[in-house]
């Protein structure tokens, strides 16, 4: 990268950086304003669930197809057109009259925001050197894991003070403000063509080669368990069994999300000084399942509490733990073909959202099968028992993706396709 393009590819990467912050936003948003969707829409669990993951269903969808995009239009003409859709889809969510309008609604905020992250990581492979892509790639993650913060206690007080219809019509505003500005400021890049041949033949490989495997299952349940909690579970959980304020719970959504954007950039240094990419992702893996452990012993005790002290301090704890997730992306790339890095990268990335657009809406429909119909203000009140149901599924889900883990290759940190190949 000359001097002279230095500060456009900075100011690009900019734009990107802070589009991937808004879709960090809108994947946790629902947790704050869980009970206001609940009555602006006379819904229960399970339509709620299934509103927050139609998000997760668009994005899972896309994560390939996004890659292609990136390759052929290039980051500047996806990132304007992801932003155009985003915006009308997050402005469309707000003023929606039903509940089928918002779920058009955001589904569109799903596909408008699919496009940042591998948007964001096209930047950084043709704008810096390639020994530096893992470093920045984590510290874009933590800038980008700012949006998830957002989305916790400060969307609860923005809610309370101007109500979250207004809200999410400034999001839009804001999205297509980034669609414009990476109009002006994202550099362009070359067109490329896509050999559909080599292109579906290089996927039919990925999906062929067993090792690929282990990390999807790991995100799907590790990643899937976190986002369906975190992203839309935990403020209803906590008000109703630990009787916590709005403001409070989401706090600690904020406080999840921080611990996921330290670990974000944490935990790919650590497998890299260590030489080991299994052993750091089952043992920190291990910790994100003793913390549903520690959930769902609460939620069987009778007083159903812990001090305050102790929730954030497992919320901060579990958000470290999901991070370990992101070595799933080396893994997979140090168990494929060099030439096939995008793709086996892209392949088990999807169960990162799949996972979550699988559980949401099953916590809500496993709970509505017990509740009892009690109610407070719109709002549907679900007992223990329904809880523990819901609590169950999830750390179930967390158990499966550390199994997972356990099948996972070990490749010291290096490319090992050719050594695996040969045997």
């Amino acid at each position: 990268m000359t001097a002279a393009t230095r500060p456009a590819v900075l100011l690009g990467l900019g734009v990107a950086i802070a589009a991937y912050l808004l879709s960090f936003f809108h994947r946790v948003a629902p947790a704050a304003i869980s009970g206001d969707l609940q009555v602006s829409f006379a819904i229960g669990g399970a339509q709620l669930g299934t509103l927050a993951a139609t998000y997760f269903y668009v994005y899972t969808l896309m994560q390939i197809p996004t890659g292609v995009l990136a390759d052929t239009l290039g980051p500047r003409r996806i990132l304007w057109w992801g932003g155009l859709v985003a915006g009308v889809g997050a402005i469309l969510f707000g003023l929606a009259p039903s509940f089928e309008l918002a779920f058009v609604g955001r589904t569109l905020v799903g596909l408008g925001v699919s496009v940042t992250f591998i948007a964001m990581l096209k930047l950084l492979a043709i704008g810096f050197d390639e020994r530096r892509f893992a470093t920045l790639t984590g510290l874009c993650m933590l800038i980008g894991n700012l949006g998830s913060i957002l989305a916790g206690a400060p969307l609860a007080w923005a809610t309370q003070a101007a109500g979250w219809r207004q809200v999410f019509v400034v999001v839009g505003l804001l999205s297509f403000a980034l669609a414009f500005a990476s109009r002006a400021w994202v550099i362009e890049t070359p067109a490329g063509k896509v050999d559909r041949t080599a292109w579906l033949s290089g996927l039919v490989s990925v999906l062929k080669n067993r090792a690929t495997w282990p990390g999807f299952f790991a995100n799907a349940g590790l990643s899937g368990a976190f986002f369906a909690f975190a992203g839309l579970w935990a403020v209803p959980y906590l008000t109703q069994m630990h009787a916590m304020s709005r403001a409070v719970a989401s706090s600690h959504v904020s406080i999840y999300f921080l611990g996921f954007a330290i670990g974000s950039a944490l935990w790919g240094r650590v497998s890299d000084a260590l030489g080991r990419r299994k052993s750091v992702a089952l043992a920190v893996s291990g910790l994100h399942v003793l913390g549903w452990g520690v959930w769902l012993w609460v939620t069987w005790r009778a007083d159903g509490a812990l001090p305050l002290a102790a929730s954030y301090g497992l919320c901060l704890m579990m958000g470290l733990a999901t991070a370990g997730f992101t070595l799933s992306w080396a893994s997979a790339k140090e168990v494929n073909p060099p030439q096939l890095s995008g793709m086996a990268t892209s392949v088990v990335n999807v169960g990162i959202f799949l996972g979550p657009a699988i559980l949401q809406p099953m916590v809500g429909w496993l709970m509505e099968r017990t509740w009892d119909g009690r109610m407070e203000a719109g709002v549907r009140i679900y007992s223990a028992g329904d809880w523990r149901n819901g609590m169950l599924l999830l750390t179930a889900a967390a158990v499966a993706g550390w199994i997972a883990t356990l099948f996972v290759r070990e490749t010291g940190c290096r490319n090992i396709w050719k050594t695996e190949d040969e045997k």
